[in-house]
């Protein structure tokens, strides 16, 4: 049973160990962003995964979300 939890993004505790993946695929979140931190293209990115630019875009946006939600919390 998968669940849509941001546009383009999916979770299924039966697809990636209920990762984060883009929609219809078995493309984790986490593989796309680091492939664009690794230097890769959107374009590249899409192409080898076989998805859409929109989806890259999705999976950054959906990163960019995650991260401005959590708070580090540093005890001295």
């Amino acid at each position: 049973m998968a669940v849509e939890i941001a546009p383009r993004i999916t979770v299924d505790p039966r697809v990636r160990f209920g990762k984060p993946v883009i929609k219809g695929t078995r493309v984790p979140v986490d593989l796309i962003v680091g492939k664009l931190a690794g230097g890769m293209s959107v374009e590249e990115v899409a192409r080898e995964y076989e998805i859409t630019e929109e989806d890259v875009r999705a999976a950054l946006r959906y990163a960019a979300e995650i991260l401005s939600a959590e708070e580090v919390r540093i005890s001295s």
